[in-house]
This record gives C-alpha cells, structure tokens and sequence, in this order.
C-alpha cells in the first residue's frame, strides 16, 4: 500500500499518464481478464421531502412544499416491474429525510416488496439510518438488524460525500457526521451486510481533505472487508446553492486522477467503479484505463444529480459498445459484482 504522502504527490503531480498506468497495473493484478461490469437496475427515490437542507442538492423539497411527495406502494412496485422487465437485477432506493417514516413504514415497503419480487434491494444511505434511528427511538445496530431481516440486502455508500467534518460544516452541516457514516458501515459490515463507499469531490475541498476520506475508507476496509467497490464522482453546480461559491466543476483531468488515485490508495477494496452520469461516457471510458474495472449501471431513473445538471443518458447497448470500444469484454453483474451474463 502506497502512503498518504506519495498519494498526496500524486495528486499535486502533472505526469497523468504515469499515474493512470499505475492504477491499470493495480487494476490489471486484481481483474486479470479483459472484463469491464455493468449492472442494471433502477434508482427509486421514495421521497423529496428532507429537512437536512444540504447546499449541493437541488432535490429534496421541505416539509410541506407543494411540489414534495412520498410515493405509495403501488408507484414503487411500478417501477420495480418495469426495471424487471428490462433486465434488472436490483433497486437502489433512496430519499430525503423524512421526519415522520419510522422503521415500521420501511420494513412494510422492504417485506411488501420482497413478497411481490424477487430483486436485490440495495437501499438507504447512512444518513438515512441514522435518521430512522432517531426517529423510532431505537439503536443504530438494532435499526440496521430490522432493516436485514425485513429485506435490505446491502446498503449504498451515499451521505458521505467528503469524510471531513470541516467540509461537512460547510456543505451539509445539518446531515450525518462523519463518525455517523463510519459508524452505519461498520455496523452494516459487523451484522454481514455488504456497503459500497462513494465519495462527491470537487466541492470546494483540499487535497488533504480528500485524503482523509481515503484513509477512513481505506482503513474500514483493512478491518471490515465489508466494502464491494469504491464510487468516486464529482459535483455538479448547476441549481445548487453551493454552486454559487464553487464557481468551477471538476475538469476530466481532475476526475481520471481522482479515479486512479483511488484504485492505487484504495487497494484493498476489489472494485472501482468509473462513472458516466456526471463526467459523460468518454470521460468514464477513458477512466477504464485509469484503474476502474466497472461503469455502473445503465440508470433507468435518475432524480437527484439530473437536478443539479447532470443530463447524461445511456442504454445498455450505449454502455457495451463504450466498453467494447476500450478493448474490454462487457459484463453484466449483479450488486455483489458477481457474474450474470458474460457475452
């Protein structure tokens, strides 16, 4: 494992081809085959409603706005319908923060849903479960441990955002702290669920900053093994409050950077995931050779970034022939990266 000063070099280095060549050879030692992944599935957002406020989302709608909604059962069994009927494998189901959804209306959705589908349920971020904690008055493991039993089959690495309290206090001060994230995924991970961890860069953090969410990822891993993949993206500005003080996104250079750095700091986590919905499809090409190993999923709905500017679109064709283009073998996969199709 590299140390945190040659990672931060790396990052204040202008040799970008040098680094992206040493996170393919990370990605080459762990995925020796020509194989890039993809996943299918659909993200719900079963509410807009959220009191957390948080400068870069153009989402979420306070509590009694007009144009806030919590969808009834039948909506979300809708789209999960036509997500199956498209080839999907999985939801992932996230939303605001509401302050009147206590654990019970979640295990309801959780086992109506598994009642009427078989489909993997990737949902909840850690703000999520930390707020259904305090909502219901109950324990964090022991939310987390209902959540399980009624059909969460693993949870998404969303809220983390940067890992950095200083960052956090200026982004999101009302949101989870980040004792709060590490403390869901360590729990998760303890109960034997599996997580995946993101991370929203390019919001006005520093280079320092962004190694300190590395290290708590990085060291979660090293004692947990709980993490399937790593999701770096950046943020997008447009709509947003917190755009109007970041006056500059990410660059593609910033990105692939950002990307490679994580799969060579990163190397105890098995996936890297490149993404297409903020960067766009050539960027996250590119990125393939820039130590990811995945391009997620084909995004059948799309509610949150979409807000704040993000109009990238892609169909699974679109995502195998980028694939195929970059000398790769496309592969569908399921939420634990395991193989589905392999053609």
């Amino acid at each position: 494992m590299i140390s945190r000063q040659e990672a931060l070099d790396m990052f204040q280095s202008d040799d970008l081809i040098g680094i992206g060549m040493t996170a393919d050879a990370v990605r080459r030692k762990l995925h020796p085959e020509p194989i890039v992944s993809y996943i299918i599935d659909r993200n719900i957002n079963y509410t807009n409603f959220c009191t957390e406020y948080c400068s870069f989302c153009a989402f979420y709608r306070p509590m009694g706005s007009k144009d806030g909604y919590v969808h009834p059962k039948e909506v979300i069994f809708d789209k999960i319908r036509e997500t199956i009927e498209l080839g999907g494998t999985g939801i992932l189901m996230q939303g605001g923060l509401h302050p009147d959804l206590k654990i019970e209306w979640y295990e309801d959705l959780l086992r109506s849903i598994k009642e009427k589908f078989e489909i993997w349920c990737h949902c909840f971020s850690a703000p999520e479960i930390t707020n259904i904690a305090e909502v219901s008055g109950i324990s964090l493991r022991d939310t987390i441990a209902r959540l399980r039993d009624a059909g969460l089959d693993s949870i998404p690495g969303g809220g983390a955002e940067i890992l950095d309290e200083a960052v956090r206090h200026r982004i999101s001060r009302l949101k989870c702290s980040t004792q709060d994230w590490i403390d869901v995924h360590r729990t998760a991970h303890s109960l034997g669920m599996r997580t995946t961890a993101t991370m929203m860069f390019g919001c006005g953090e520093t280079l320092e900053q962004r190694m300190n969410h590395f290290d708590i990822v990085r060291q979660i891993q090293e004692d947990t093994g709980g993490f399937t993949a790593f999701i770096p993206w950046s943020f997008q500005r447009e709509n947003t409050s917190l755009g109007r003080f970041v006056k500059e996104e990410a660059t593609a250079v910033e990105y692939l950077k950002t990307l490679a750095i994580s799969r060579i700091y990163l190397d105890n986590i098995e996936n890297i995931q490149s993404s297409w919905v903020t960067p766009g499809l050539k960027t996250c090409q590119v990125g393939l050779r820039f130590g990811a190993n995945d391009v997620g999923s084909i995004m059948i709905e799309e509610n949150v970034v979409s807000q704040a500017g993000a109009r990238n679109h892609a169909t699974e064709e679109d995502l195998r022939q980028m694939i195929r283009d970059a000398g790769y073998i496309p592969k569908q996969r399921d939420t634990l990266y395991r193989t589905y199709f392999l053609n």
